[in-house]
């Protein structure tokens, strides 16, 4: 079984409040993902973030094949960290952790994401062909969605 991490960190010129605000609002996942995926909260987005909340979305990551997801917040520590795992989708495994850390003049965002292919060994041959070039993707999206959002750290 081989698990794979993408870890990302960004830099911007906000406070830990507004950071937290934003991120922890499951609400705010469809502004900050690729318009190309239809992403749709079905249920779950309605109350501040807490440990035990379930979100259900449809997303077309590929081919304008739709899949549902399903994620459990598992953990929260408010301004600091919150972890997402999903509970049904298209991973075998997915366990996303986002940490927000002061920094001067602003915030360092930190995701660390574990996860596994479904299918085996014909999983693992799209990993670095498929699946990693579409988180990067959409991370890199992310990224420059959220200095469109908020101004460029350093600048």
């Amino acid at each position: 079984m081989k698990i794979y991490t993408l870890h990302k960190k960004q830099n911007l010129p906000i406070t830990v409040d507004q950071a937290w605000s934003f991120l922890s609002n499951p609400a705010n996942l469809k502004t900050i993902t690729p318009d190309y995926m239809s992403f749709d909260i079905l249920s779950g987005a309605d109350r501040p973030m807490y440990p035990g909340q379930i979100i259900q979305y449809i997303v077309t990551p590929i081919g304008g094949i739709k899949t549902k997801w399903v994620t459990e917040i598992t953990h929260v520590k408010d301004g600091k960290y919150f972890v997402d795992e999903q509970r049904f989708g298209p991973y075998a495994l997915w366990h996303h952790k986002h940490f927000i850390n002061p920094i001067e003049g602003g915030v360092e965002m930190e995701d660390i994401i574990d996860y596994k292919v479904p299918f085996g060994w014909l999983g693992q041959l799209f990993q670095p062909v498929l699946v990693k070039p579409k988180l990067e993707e959409i991370f890199n999206y992310r990224k420059g969605k959220l200095e469109e959002l908020f101004g460029t750290y350093g600048v």
